[in-house]
């Protein structure tokens, strides 16, 4: 897990880019973009054009209109009121029928969606959803579909490619699922890709490969990428022009070098100097206090089919842990940090009793037990947020709903009147309130679909701290956040765990969010526990 590992991919300067030599015909070129909803416009008469073989990428918060700008070239936007133009090949994308933009989705353009698990089909397995597009869009026979499919994953670096083909989604970790969508994305060598955060799920060895792949088949088809991210680093080292949206404006662009060398606007200035800042406390925890949390010997294990006959008779295992041992203290912040696949998901799901586990796992001094009732106490000590938010909420349940849905368990005896003054409370300490009433019961009748990946995940966050938990299991807490919000969700975390003396386990794989959270630090691969110690003692042995 070295600094270094993306510092390969600062973007070459190449002659036709160059101010004052001569430019190439653009690939795509958007003229006066609008996209409004019930009238309301949320995109508002954007410009701009990418050339063939061209890295571009399109920067700004959560709710700036990005990613929307990026599904409405494909018309992808349910009930979207889309304006103005989109020259793909001096077809105006726009105006297509649908049945010939039909035969442009996923040939000649494709994308890489930022919630692999709503775009992946649950009922197939990813080996079987990548042939298909093959199949469907370059005619291939089934079984060359399959190989290839298999060859596609091995490609965006996902361990064994072949058995990984026959698992379905919710077997792969977060990342690996992301890598799957990128594998079906590439399938058909695309003129144009639209990447929508494609590696906000990766860590930061696998962030650089993907980026190596993409910069490797670009070079080798011509292909055209646009990279929709709030990934500063990853812009400043792989894209050659940068564009910067806010609240539905263009309010920046040109040269990636010179925007981040340079900027002109003052948006653009704040992101560029939006960075995780430390304000952890010290624990007031004592030598000799009791652990809120402690394990000894954990270990995870997953059946998995074996090959050949031998899979009728028996079933092989796959241990996820590999015997970890730690304490989390009150008032600290334990991270865990690793690649995509070394475990460290599998072991937050076994702290919380979501996972059948061996070894000693203890819990505010008690233990998970096979009785749910007798659960249910503690479960109200220990609360959890998902990787993945979308998932995670229910597509059928309002934010009130959503929010207030740990209250009706824990505290029944609330009116509804109370319950709702909970709910607007904690949507208003993770940034989401409205001062206006009327706006604020809006907000609480809406569903998750209707916000933003970061706002998804801050309602997340405001669902597990309802209930006013001891212990917040921080899976993945800032990976869909924007490089400013994440920022304030940090500072956010960190001022709750010094007023409320909350102890956090923190999964992630950003060295940023360690470095500014983190009181203690466990260093997984493969399953195994390779460091631990305090976060500056590992953090020197990580950067060295």
């Amino acid at each position: 897990m070295n600094a270094s590992h993306t510092d390969n991919l600062a973007p070459t300067v190449r002659p036709e880019l160059v101010e004052g030599l001569a430019q190439p015909q653009p690939l795509l070129t958007v003229q006066n973009l609008t996209v409004a909803f019930a009238g309301v416009e949320v995109v508002h008469g954007i410009d701009f054009s990418i050339a063939l073989g061209e890295k571009v990428a399109l920067v700004g918060e959560s709710g700036s209109g990005k990613t929307v700008s990026a599904l409405s070239l494909l018309r992808l936007v349910a009930n979207a009121e889309i304006g103005g133009q989109a020259l793909f090949n001096g077809r105006n994308l726009l105006s297509l029928e649908e049945r010939e933009l039909r035969t442009i989705r996923g040939k000649d353009i494709a994308m890489i969606f930022q919630e692999p698990m709503t775009a992946l089909n649950p009922l197939m397995t990813v080996g079987q959803q990548i042939a298909e597009v093959l199949v469907l869009k370059k005619a291939l026979a089934p079984a060359q579909s399959v190989q290839a499919a298999i060859e596609l994953l091995a490609q965006t670096g996902i361990p064994e490619a072949q058995r990984r083909a026959n698992s379905y989604p919710h077997q792969l970790s977060g990342g690996q699922r992301q890598r799957a969508m990128i594998a079906m994305a590439l399938a058909c060598q695309p003129k144009l890709l639209l990447a929508d955060e494609p590696t906000t799920a990766l860590d930061v060895s696998l962030r650089g490969q993907i980026l190596e792949l993409l910069a490797r088949l670009q070079e080798k088809n011509g292909m055209a990428v646009l990279l929709i991210t709030h990934d500063l680093n990853l812009v400043r080292r792989f894209a050659d022009r940068v564009i910067v949206m806010e609240n539905g404006h263009v309010v920046e662009q040109g040269a990636t070098a010179e925007v981040f060398a340079r900027p002109q606007h003052s948006y653009t200035q704040r992101l560029i100097a939006s960075k995780p800042e430390r304000d952890a406390a010290a624990p007031t925890a004592t030598a000799d206090s009791t652990s809120v949390m402690s394990a000894r010997g954990l270990k995870v294990r997953y059946p998995v089919p074996l090959p050949g006959l031998q899979g009728w008779f028996k079933r092989g295992e796959f241990v996820a842990v590999q015997g970890a041992d730690f304490d989390l203290l009150p008032g600290q912040t334990l991270g865990v940090i690793g690649e995509s696949g070394s475990g460290k998901s599998s072991l937050a799901l076994a702290a919380l009793g979501l996972l059948p586990f061996q070894g000693e796992l203890q819990m505010l001094g008690q233990h998970w037990s096979s009785h749910s009732k007798r659960n249910q106490a503690l479960r109200r000590q220990v609360q959890v947020v998902f990787q993945d938010p979308f998932s995670s909420l229910s597509p059928r349940m309002t934010v009130e709903e959503i929010v207030g849905e740990g209250l009706g368990v824990h505290e029944p005896g609330l009116s509804k009147v109370e319950r709702q003054q909970r709910v607007i409370a904690a949507l208003r300490e993770v940034g989401l309130g409205a001062d206006d009433a009327v706006l604020m019961q809006q907000t609480l009748q809406r569903y998750p679909h209707e916000f933003s990946g970061g706002q998804r995940q801050r309602l997340a966050i405001a669902r597990a701290l309802i209930v006013k938990p001891r212990i917040l299991v921080l899976d993945e807490p800032t990976s869909a956040l924007d490089v400013t919000v994440q920022k304030q969700v940090l500072q956010l975390l960190q001022t709750l765990q010094r007023e409320r003396g909350l102890s956090y386990l923190l999964i992630t794989h950003d060295v940023d969010v360690i470095r500014a959270m983190a009181h203690q630090v466990l260093v997984m691969k493969d399953g195994e526990v390779l460091q631990s110690g305090s976060v500056d003692q590992v953090l020197q042995g990580l950067w060295q």
